[in-house]
């Protein structure tokens, strides 16, 4: 029987030039300031998709503030800017993370890819294409605020995850952040995330807050998306380099970040918008030119 399967599997991937049938869930996520846990979030949140069987791509898009390998303790030779300048293929510069998650380094060198020639933007973005029946879920962790760069992955991904905090400046921040995507892409798909609440009631409380606000004046609904618990665990972790749900799996934070992972996986898939790796490329540098 399992040789069948494989005989269908490699069937599957001849007629569709080498891809499998499934196709990646784009997730994109962002904060409307810095410190409030997002590389943290967008780590463990991947993760927890992985340990609950799915196949998961960390991609760290901080332009110039990278930190996911830094979070990790592994050292990242290859980045995202040697796929762009063609020095490396996107296999070359996927590296094995704890528990053998899947991550890209961000790196940096990023002013000289201004100048990249049409020709390396197309070729790298051909490279990034070749992931789409590969995985799962790819995940695109952004810069704080709405840069040129992070505003682009939102506009590419199927859904954007908005991590706030329970701090009055934390929610307004990502409000303001959530009003200007909406202004200018009024189909972005957001899923707010509190991190660092006391309890469910707070993380609650906090998302409602951002939903009322954005019902009224924005005409938009922003789901909440789970809380991650305030947890000391966190801050250990970080400093061992070591993801939360790996070092401390039995801890607040650990619970409810796996929470958050399963409570996605039973959303309805059949209504997301077409998304589809490739193109995110020229998409982003065609607005940045």
């Amino acid at each position: 029987m399992s040789d069948q399967a494989q005989a269908l599997r490699n069937l599957i991937k001849e007629r569709t030039g080498g891809q499998m049938e499934k196709n990646a869930r784009l997730l994109t996520v962002t904060s409307g300031k810095g410190g409030v846990g997002k590389s943290n979030f967008s780590l463990n949140f991947g993760l927890a998709l992985q340990s609950l069987g799915r196949k998961v791509l960390v991609i760290d898009a901080d332009i110039g503030m990278a930190n996911l390998d830094v979070l990790m303790g592994i050292p990242a030779p290859y980045s995202l800017y040697h796929l762009f300048t063609g020095a490396k293929s996107i296999r070359d510069i996927i590296q094995l993370g704890p528990s053998g998650l899947h991550f890209v380094a961000g790196g940096s060198g990023f002013r000289e890819l201004l100048h990249l020639t049409d020709r390396q933007l197309q070729e790298a973005d051909e490279q990034l294409g070749m992931l789409q029946g590969e995985y799962d879920f790819i995940l695109f962790d952004t810069g704080a605020g709405l840069t040129r760069e992070s505003e682009r992955f939102i506009q590419a991904a199927h859904e954007t995850f908005v991590v706030t905090t329970p701090e009055p400046t934390s929610i307004t921040d990502a409000y303001a952040l959530v009003k200007m995507v909406s202004g200018s892409m009024p189909d972005t798909r957001f899923r707010v995330v509190v991190n660092r609440a006391f309890d469910e009631q707070e993380g609650r409380h906090t998302a409602a807050k951002m939903d009322m606000a954005a019902d009224r004046f924005l005409g938009i609904r922003l789901p909440y998306g789970g809380y991650v618990a305030d947890d000391g665990k966190v801050g250990k972790a970080v400093r061992t380099q070591k993801p939360f749900l790996i070092a401390y799996p039995d801890s607040d934070a650990a619970r409810s970040i796996m929470q958050i992972a399963r409570q996605y996986l039973d959303l309805p898939a059949d209504s997301l918008p077409h998304r589809s790796v490739k193109g995110i490329l020229q998409q982003w540098f065609s607005r940045k030119r």
